[in-house]
């Protein structure tokens, strides 16, 4: 049996302001400063650990980690900066094909288009950036004639390891079966 791949790839308008992917951290400062939002030591602890954690972290996640940086943050700042964050275009809110159930993924705007190759079995998730993503952005500007503002694409399937157990797991189901048939 091959491996499962499920390849969603979503156009859409974006509402609101729309920030350069790679705008530096001085110019998400005065983005919001422009719309009379402070970015208070809080908001910049959470920016900064989505920006910098390395993982797509959800808004628990988010919540311990920077409970660790700061005791008197509580849960209802973080999803209040979420909504502002995202409100504002500086964070994209991700569902990594629902790994997690109904949970929720942020991750800054400020990086180069990407496609998330999410793992459907331990949820391992890698961002894969090249041309072939550029090559199917302008096919599908071409093919539609349709201008696209922002562009998501999410891959699932099986990492290399995950594969492995999943290969030993089924040959010992098939030994199993044979051995219980004497």
């Amino acid at each position: 049996m091959g491996v499962g791949c499920i390849i969603m790839y979503r156009a859409a308008g974006l509402r609101g302001n729309l920030f350069s992917r790679l705008m530096p951290f001085n110019g998400i400062q005065d983005s919001l400063r422009e719309r009379g939002v402070r970015l208070t030591r809080q908001r910049r602890i959470l920016l900064d650990l989505i920006d910098h954690s390395g993982q797509h972290l959800d808004a628990e996640s988010l919540f311990k980690l920077a409970k660790q940086k700061d005791p008197k943050l509580n849960r209802v700042t973080v999803y209040r900066t979420l909504k502002l964050l995202k409100e504002g275009g500086l964070v994209d809110e991700l569902d990594l094909m629902h790994y997690g159930g109904d949970q929720h993924y942020y991750e800054t705007r400020l990086k180069q288009e990407h496609a998330h190759v999410i793992c459907l079995r331990c949820g391992k998730v890698e961002e894969f950036f090249g041309e072939p993503l550029q090559r199917l952005r302008r096919q599908v500007e071409a093919d539609f004639g349709f201008q696209i503002l922002l562009a998501r694409t999410e891959i699932g399937g099986y990492c290399s390891h995950c594969q492995a157990l999943r290969a030993k797991e089924v040959a010992e189901a098939a030994g199993a079966s044979t051995s219980g048939d004497r």
